[in-house]
């Protein structure tokens, strides 16, 4: 909070996330500004929209828990209007940090920051796997424009660990490890029609919820199933990305067609996790993954890749969740199957795992330690 003329003001803090849809990144924004204190922290909730077509699902989120939005429209893939229009925010709005999340809005934020009096702190949320030349070049980029910015936040020890190794940036690293909104979950009790339909034929239910993109490894997932018994099996595959027609077709190839079911991007998620029997996340690379500690704490059994992020979730493969090794698919399908087979070993898990993420990764955690760290900029 600022002291002026004998009053009380709270910092105003600009989020600045991405207009492409409401994945791990956007709900983590979401998650923070929920569990911050009002009292202290003004939040706005930006995006630079880059498309028209673009529909800026984070802006219809954070309207409507009652927080001012605001939307730069600068068409292009790089359109340096984006940082005029952002900077005449930040001064028409009184913005005294802006916080972004993403390599675009990292590089555009620092750029508008340049000349005033506004903090720019960034939370990197991972990297790509295996990116194009492009995507690689504006990593690299990103990771450069790190040094320039007041404080980089990142949610993960790996992330942290890896930034730590650029000369000079480490004094501007401050760990806060990522969290989930557990009031989020809590209040999720209903599933989905089509979900509750194929519980009621006795079916055994399991399921991914992230992007369809290569670092995902939703390929893994369907090659694991492709060994299993598909009789009484629906696994169901929620979320949209730019490999959805190439794994449709593998999972044809595979003779899934019965078992497994792409919905495309759904608004009611957390709905379909609600009625998975087991959640699977088959990454080959993450922070600490959003979609893991949710299933987790709503009491899911898990099974996840052996990969730093998903192993500081479940630290003790067999008392959090299984873990298998990356790429491994003949082992993910042979936990899949024991654990389909022992319903109270799965009760358990999920008992265990809930009791972990309330302990360790709840969001009002978080929100306490950046409001220090807002706080200890100004």
């Amino acid at each position: 909070m600022l002291e002026r003329g004998g009053k009380i003001l709270p910092l105003r803090i600009l989020q600045l996330g991405s207009p492409t849809g409401l994945y791990g990144a956007e709900r983590w924004i979401l998650a923070l500004i929920k569990h911050l204190n009002q009292r202290k922290i003004y939040t706005i909730v930006g995006v630079i929209k880059d498309d028209p077509s673009l529909e800026a699902p984070i802006i219809q989120k954070a309207k409507e828990l009652g927080f001012e939005t605001a939307i730069i429209e600068a068409y292009g893939r790089f359109n340096l209007s984006a940082v005029t229009k952002l900077r005449d925010l930040i001064k028409a709005k009184n913005i005294h940090i802006l916080h972004t999340h993403g390599y675009k809005q990292d590089l555009i934020g620092f750029l508008a920051t340049k000349g005033t009096n506004c903090k720019i702190i960034a939370t990197p949320h991972g990297w790509s796997k295996e990116p194009d030349l492009k995507l690689k070049l504006y990593e690299i980029l990103n990771r450069l424009c790190f040094l320039c910015l007041d404080k980089v936040v990142p949610l993960s020890q790996e992330i942290y660990n890896g930034l730590a190794k650029i000369p000079g940036l480490r004094r501007k690293l401050f760990l806060i490890q990522n969290a989930v909104d557990l009031s989020e979950i809590e209040e999720v009790k209903d599933i989905p029609q089509e979900l509750r339909r194929a519980r009621e034929e006795g079916y055994f239910i399991l399921g991914y919820i992230g992007q369809l993109i290569h670092r995902k490894g939703v390929d893994v997932f369907l090659r694991a199933l492709a060994r299993l018994d598909k009789e009484k099996i629906k696994a169901f595959i929620i979320g949209e990305g730019p490999l959805k027609a190439s794994l449709q077709r593998l999972a044809l190839n595979l003779g899934l067609q019965e078992t497994v079911i792409f919905t495309g991007y759904r608004e009611d998620r957390l709905n379909f996790l609600r009625g998975f029997d087991l959640f699977v996340l088959p990454s080959r690379l993450e922070g600490v993954p959003r979609c893991l500690m949710e299933a987790m704490g709503m009491g899911k059994p898990v099974i996840a890749s052996d990969i730093k992020g998903c192993r500081s979730l479940i630290p003790e493969p067999g008392v959090q969740g299984y873990l298998f090794p990356i790429e491994d698919y003949q082992t993910l399908a042979k936990h899949i199957q024991y654990l389909k087979a022992h319903p109270e070993i799965r009760q358990s898990l999920g008992l265990r795992a809930q009791e972990f993420i309330k302990k360790n990764y709840s969001a009002e955690r978080m929100a306490k330690e950046y409001e220090a760290l807002y706080a200890m900029l100004i």
